[in-house]
């Protein structure tokens, strides 16, 4: 995961692999929490986007913004995962 921030963020250095993989951890941390579920970052689609740019925002020290910033894909996100649980309760009934 490193290695596509790293190309997200434009950066071919080196130095910064431990603050970079810092900022990935408490990404996933932090959007695990708003959306009350484990993300798969590993796959294409909406989890990886927002962490991508959750680093992104966090390295240019900006991450006030974030939330407000991605509030429509933040919301997309939760309601899917909440239709899947209900579905998958409905499915366990």
């Amino acid at each position: 995961m490193i290695n596509e921030v790293k190309n997200y963020l434009k950066i071919v250095w080196d130095e910064e692999d431990n603050l970079i993989d810092g900022i990935i951890l408490r990404g996933k941390a932090y959007l695990d929490n708003l959306m009350d579920a484990e993300l798969d970052y590993e796959v294409e689609g909406p989890p990886k986007s927002l962490l991508l740019d959750y680093c992104r925002y966090v390295y240019n020290n900006a991450s006030e913004y974030f939330e407000e910033n991605f509030a429509r894909e933040i919301l997309r996100l939760q309601l899917q995962i909440g239709i899947k649980e209900m579905a998958e309760d409905e499915i366990e009934s």
